[in-house]
């Protein structure tokens, strides 16, 4: 669908921060890294991502020396997601990874990102800091739409790999470069047309569950928010169903190739299947789970299709961490739901429709080592969206 484009939202007018804006850029674009320089050597394109993001992780350490450390919300969703991560350190100890020096890296690689995000907006302003980084995040995904649009066509009619760089991800990323873009456009008029490309990108995907659950969240968003002109609502539906038109070629090629040569393990039927003989394997362990990085060395193949995750974010988080991880599912989410409703309600609405897209995606997709919305994400938002009533509270 494509989304609005005049959104009002208390979005400062300042010069971009570089560091921020780089560290957003790269969240968003280490996508590529293997794709681009490391498929004939995926474990030092592994390393190279480490590596860069303990770079970025010492760069924001150089905060402390030059800048002045400002005040930065311990939120209800923050405070989960450190109860995630600190749950996911300590699965370790009991965790069924082959590698649990390689699981301690991929976990660090989590804790990192958030590390810097922290460090972001506690040594620089904090509104101006969080939105630099979040245009990053847009440049960023804009980068990855180009290299998709440049990339080989799959079997299957998808672009990208599905080892390093799978439609499914690019999806992902498009979608949140669009949520961000919305939160900056009305102060930036340049964000006008981010969303657009990113929205048409996402289409080119053919990722069907973010397509649905974009179109869906954003529909609430276009109804909800009442900034939103009926005029512009017209052009969005205009717009969704010209997209759609055009991709119709291509969808309906691509449905044809899905139902007759495509792995079973991939189709609706599929997907009911493995969520079955996930959850038996998870019944196995169900208080605490098989731990982080314990999901591919337990889970076998199911025919050519090997599973990166379960599909489902919540069969995903009781398989990983049990009854703990349902807990930790219910808790970050419903925080950030009431975070979210003391914002404005612009801010409300957009945050919302982001929190429904995750949950509807979230029904057959889900990330590998942590929820469909990162734990930096997360950090992220809530403070923006508690930075109005900070402000009020140094003024008074």
């Amino acid at each position: 669908m494509i989304p609005s484009e005049t959104l009002a939202y208390p979005v400062s007018r300042t010069s971009t921060y570089l560091f921020p804006a780089s560290t957003g850029f790269y969240f968003a674009a280490r996508l590529t890294l293997s794709y681009l320089f490391f498929q004939a050597e995926p474990r030092t394109g592994a390393i190279a991502g480490l590596a860069l993001n303990l770079a970025f992780f010492i760069g924001s350490l150089f905060y402390v020396f030059g800048g002045r450390a400002h005040t930065v919300p311990i939120t209800t969703p923050f405070r989960w997601a450190l109860c995630f991560l600190t749950v996911s350190l300590v699965s370790l100890s009991w965790s069924v990874t082959v590698s649990i020096p390689i699981a301690a890296g991929y976990w660090s690689g989590i804790a990192a990102d958030v590390a810097i995000v922290w460090m972001i907006l506690r040594y620089q302003p904090l509104n101006d800091a969080g939105e630099s980084l979040m245009k990053g995040y847009v440049w960023g995904a804009c980068f990855i739409a180009i290299v998709t649009w440049f990339s080989p066509t799959m079997q299957d009619l998808r672009p990208g790999d599905d080892e390093y760089f799978s439609p499914n991800a690019i999806g992902f990323i498009c979608v949140l470069g669009v949520y961000f873009s919305q939160y900056l456009n009305r102060a930036a008029r340049g964000w006008r047309f981010t969303p657009v490309f990113l929205s048409i990108t996402l289409m080119r995907t053919l990722s069907k569950s973010t397509i649905l659950a974009f179109c869906i969240a954003q529909a609430y968003l276009l109804l909800r928010d009442r900034t939103v002109s009926a005029a512009t609502r017209r052009t969005a539906i205009m717009g969704t169903i010209v997209v759609f038109a055009l991709f119709w070629p291509l969808i309906s090629s691509y449905y044809v190739v899905y139902t007759n040569a495509g792995n079973q393990a991939e189709t609706l039927t599929g997907r009911v299947g493995i969520w079955g003989f996930v959850l038996l394997r998870a019944l196995e362990s169900p208080w605490i789970g098989h731990g982080f990085h314990g999901f591919r060395n337990v889970i076998p193949a199911f025919g050519d299709f090997e599973a990166w995750h379960a599909h489902n974010e919540l069969i995903q988080q009781f398989y990983t961490y049990g009854v703990l991880g349902l807990v930790m599912f219910v808790g970050i989410y419903a925080s950030f739901y009431r975070h979210v409703r003391q914002a404005s309600s612009q801010v409300r609405t957009l945050f919302h429709s982001l929190l429904l897209f995750i949950l509807i995606r979230g029904l057959a997709d889900t990330d590998r080592f942590e929820l469909s919305l990162p734990m930096w994400a997360i950090l992220l938002i809530s403070t923006l969206v508690y930075a109005p009533a900070l402000e009020n509270e140094v003024t008074a």
